[in-house]
């Protein structure tokens, strides 16, 4: 009588599969960098939040004739909302960054007449956890107000670090809007100087 021989994997081939599907693996995790997607998708959001907000101050304000955080038209009243010393990411002293003292700020324009943003938003945004947004003006007639925020990305970071130097990074771009937030572009190492975008950890995306 014939025997029948079953046949199968050796224990050195089955370690050879591992190990070879151990570095395909390796290598697509390295050419994914998950933790840098994440980041980019979280840079993606606050852009899109600082897109939303800065569209509900420019819709209050047109309706209104003066910005959310001015008691009236001929009153800018930033005092209201601190100086910026309290701010997770401050900007500069007449900055208003989102955060307790801006509770007021957002209140009016996600409530009353205005309600130009959804409660759950301003909620949102406010969130501990949250990568905080700075708002800017300085309060001068036809000044540009921004939203700016601090990326996480690598790839945030370097257009932020593009925007904020010049073509050799050896200090502020000459095309920075004079009534730009200056703490958004530091003139130093940590942004418009920095040797590589992975050192201008200061440079913030700021819109418009």
């Amino acid at each position: 009588m014939l025997s029948i021989r079953r046949l199968g994997f050796t224990m050195i081939e089955l370690l050879i599969v591992i190990a070879v599907l151990g570095i395909l693996a390796v290598a697509v995790l390295a050419a994914i960098n998950p933790i840098e997607q994440i980041n980019r998708g979280r840079d993606t959001g606050s852009r899109s939040d600082a897109e939303q907000l800065l569209s509900a101050i420019d819709r209050y304000y047109a309706g209104k004739g003066y910005y959310p955080w001015s008691d009236g038209a001929s009153s800018l009243n930033t005092s209201t909302f601190g100086s910026g010393t309290d701010a997770l990411i401050p900007l500069d002293d007449a900055a208003i960054t989102i955060g307790d003292d801006a509770l007021p700020l957002l209140a009016n324009v996600s409530s009353g007449g205005s309600a130009e943003v959804k409660e759950s938003f301003i909620t949102r945004i406010t969130d501990p956890g949250y990568n905080f947004l700075g708002i800017y003006n300085n309060g001068v007639t036809s000044s540009s107000t921004y939203v700016c925020f601090l990326p996480k990305s690598a790839s945030f970071r370097e257009e932020a670090w593009n925007r904020c130097s010049n073509d050799d990074h050896t200090g502020l771009d000459a095309s920075i809007p004079s009534d730009f937030p200056t703490d958004a572009c530091p003139a130093d190492g940590s942004c418009a100087t920095a040797a590589s975008a992975d050192d201008a950890i200061a440079c913030q995306i700021c819109l418009p």
